[in-house]
């Protein structure tokens, strides 16, 4: 199957995927969206096959979370070999080699010329809490300062530090006290109406007057950033704002907490995308694609700032269980030893060739952007006036997985289709995707 490319061999969803979403619709709630209404039965590198046998390419990868791709038969290996010895002991029952040696890999591949120590546990949610949790112990500071634009999660805390409304604060507050947010770096859509060209980083400078009008600096405890925003559409700060903001942390004793749970592990064509700033984070946060999709996120720490909380503090029964400790440390060996950086370049490279065109070709496009492997587009009805082309996003998607091709909608205004392509796809299967990618636009 690795070899093929899409095979639509009956009507979408087929018959047995009909059945299955009945099934769904009467037992599982209707928050549970999918981007495709069709069941997977396996999946191996970057295609699926369904229950009715119908193929697809996968752009969305899991939101991230299959850079490996499905089924990579050594990641299936060692987790067969750990489920023969023991699924779980809890950490704070009886320790195990897994965890402590998949936290020894981790604090050597993040970013930062210091000693870290890294702390496991189940979600992108729960490492983002945590983070702040440690952020605010290390500190002695209540506040937290993060960006308009942010996805950090759906918990009651990471939902007050997310920024999109809908689907995701709607009807669910009130929300958690301390957070504050300022404007973040959307050059496409700037802001404070200036030009990338002549701004001299505003967005940086008007730090000094959110400390005057919102929140004192001396109580903030840490600036929480996305080196590239996942949901707003993979925004791309530029990183002279980036090094900017280290500087201002800095300066006031606050924390940097980069949230790495999407753009992590090769996906913008590093190891981690704070590899591009030239400067460190105190704190990140890594999860999706750490452990080939067994449930599994990291804080990693400068190791004085780890060390501040006591004893029981932090912590979870499930986290770093054996089966996702040794799932991670195979994933991050295959990244290093098969240059998956290089791969995610490799396919940004073919996806820009075929997509900047179309900026030119296609009304609708209004921005293309992307680092490594992490590429949007932007559609407007009126590349002027960049009102947002919502409803032609929403067809370009169903006709894409109509014809074997899945795609993710995103965006503040649901105006951005984002690929997330498996770091293993082939050229053929990118080339085919891009081709049908290209019609539902042209169509649309």
């Amino acid at each position: 199957m690795a070899l093929s490319g899409p095979k639509v061999v009956t009507e979408l969803p087929g018959p047995k995927s009909r059945e299955l979403l009945k099934v769904m619709e009467e037992n599982v709630p209707k928050a549970i969206t999918s981007a495709a209404p069709v069941f997977i039965k396996r999946g191996e590198g970057a295609l699926f096959e369904d229950v009715d046998g119908n193929v697809f390419i996968d752009f969305a990868g899991g939101i991230s979370i299959l850079n490996v791709g499905y089924s990579h038969p050594e990641v299936v290996q060692a987790v067969k070999e750990q489920a023969d010895k023991f699924f779980h002991s809890q950490i704070n029952c009886v320790p195990y080699e897994p965890y402590i040696r998949l936290a020894e890999k981790l604090n050597a591949v993040i970013p930062g010329n210091f000693k870290k120590k890294t702390l496991f546990v189940n979600s992108g949610a729960e490492a983002v809490e945590n983070a702040v949790k440690i952020a605010r112990k290390f500190t002695k500071r209540t506040e937290i300062i993060t960006f308009t634009g942010a996805f950090h999660g759906r918990t009651l805390l990471t939902m007050t530090l997310t920024s999109k409304v809908k689907p995701y604060k709607f009807g669910f507050g009130p929300f958690a006290p301390g957070i504050h947010r300022i404007p973040f770096p959307y050059c496409y859509r700037c802001p404070y109406g200036q030009e990338r060209q002549s701004c001299d980083l505003f967005c940086a400078k008007c730090f000094e007057d959110f400390f005057l009008e919102e929140v004192a600096a001396e109580e903030v405890a840490a600036i929480l950033i996305e080196p590239i925003q996942g949901e707003a559409g993979f925004v791309i700060p530029p990183d002279e704002f980036c090094k900017e903001l280290r500087n201002i942390c800095d300066k006031y004793g606050i924390l940097l907490i980069a949230d790495e749970i999407q753009t992590g592990f090769c996906r913008t064509g590093k190891m981690f995308a704070t590899n591009y700033w030239d400067v460190y984070p105190d704190i990140v946060t890594t999860a999706k694609s750490i452990a080939a999709g067994i449930p599994l996120a990291a804080i990693t720490a400068r190791a004085d700032i780890a060390d501040s909380v006591h004893g029981g503090g932090i912590g979870g029964t499930f986290g770093g269980s054996p089966l996702a400790a040794v799932a991670g440390l195979k994933v991050i060996e295959i990244m290093q030893r098969d240059n998956f950086a290089d791969k995610a370049n490799q396919i940004g490279k073919v996806c820009m060739e075929r997509m900047n065109p179309w900026k030119e070709k296609y009304p609708i496009v209004g921005d293309i952007r992307g680092r490594g492997a992490m590429v949007a587009i932007e559609f407007v009805k009126d590349k002027k006036t960049k009102e947002p082309a919502k409803e032609e996003v929403s067809k370009i998607q169903r006709f894409c997985w109509e014809h074997g091709l899945v795609v993710l909608k995103t965006g503040i205004r649901d105006n951005v289709i984002r690929l997330l392509t498996p770091l293993v796809i082939t050229e053929s299967q990118l080339q085919a995707g891009l081709d049908i990618l290209e019609k539902a636009i042209a169509q649309a």
